[in-house]
């Protein structure tokens, strides 16, 4: 099982060097990846009234595949998007930009995809909020063509591409696509369409009825459901027991991968985050592998 870190993009603040030794110190500690996750634009609260969203206008994110550009070069780490919101995106330019980071990170990239739930985000990005399920879809197929083909004609339903291919192309061809997940019908497009998924919700009962829907759709359509890796997520609460605990679960419940997340522990800034970490390796250094 291949443990990696969840980047504290609310907690960790605008400097760089932060980013860097966040990074640095990560890989230093035996983590396989660093995975980041998305929020482009955040609503203000005076604006839109009643809003209960988890974030706003003063959540701090990095923008995952321009900060990947930049621990590429810092670091060897795997740097995985878990998730950007793929429909509120061009779909040629987030296969542009994951070749790039595929190249930069030689071959060391995964794409995590999601629907997301903002739909001031979606309109602030001029993209339909109610057909994003659909979309997503399409999105997955196209993006494997412009990794593969080196020229593309597709005619679909929300994009079009005539005679037109991404140079350079990746290393990995194609760049694994792996899906958030979190109802049946994302469960069912995960067994259909995925290189894998990262489930949210814990080992147990839920967890093994949402890994039988995607094992099921993906042998409907003549996929292989033991080729579909599955990544889960475990937080820091200031006890290695209770970590290691987790992720023993995990490990049990079959993981391929794995992500430390120290947000949400009252931690005050990167050093904070680090100190965690080096806690974090030392409670689950005999999963890794």
């Amino acid at each position: 099982m291949q443990i990696g870190v969840v980047f504290p993009q609310t907690e960790i603040g605008a400097d760089v060097g932060a980013v860097r030794a966040y990074g640095q110190r990560a890989e230093e500690l035996g983590f396989g990846h660093v995975l980041a996750y998305d929020h482009v634009v955040g609503a203000d609260p005076a604006v839109h009234q009643g809003w209960r969203g988890p974030y706003d206008m003063r959540s701090t994110f990095h923008e995952p595949l321009v900060m990947f550009g930049f621990l590429a070069a810092v670091t060897s780490l795997e740097l995985v998007t878990g998730i950007i919101i793929l429909p509120q995106r061009q779909t040629v330019l987030v296969a542009k930009q994951a070749a790039e980071v595929d190249l930069l990170t030689r071959g060391r990239f995964r794409l995590g995809i999601g629907l997301g739930w903002n739909q001031v985000e979606y309109e602030a990005l001029g993209q339909e909020f109610a057909t994003r399920g659909k979309r997503v879809e399409e999105q997955v197929g196209l993006l494997r063509r412009l990794w593969t083909e080196p020229s593309v004609t597709y005619r679909g339903r929300y994009d079009q591409v005539t005679g037109a291919g991404l140079a350079p192309l990746p290393v990995q061809r194609p760049i694994p696509v792996w899906f958030g997940a979190q109802s049946d019908p994302a469960y069912r497009r995960v067994g259909r369409l995925a290189d894998g998924w990262f489930p949210q919700v814990a080992p147990g009962a839920d967890l093994d009825q949402a890994r039988a829907t995607v094992e099921q759709a993906a042998a409907e359509v003549g996929r292989d459901p033991g080729l579909i890796g599955m990544e889960g997520r475990i937080s820091w609460r200031g006890s290695p027991e209770l970590l290691a605990d987790q992720a023993g679960q995990w490990h049990d419940a079959g993981a391929t991968h794995l992500s430390v997340n120290t947000m949400g522990a009252g931690l005050a800034g990167v050093d904070d985050h680090l100190a965690a970490l080096a806690a974090a390796a030392e409670a689950t250094r005999s999963l890794a592998g």
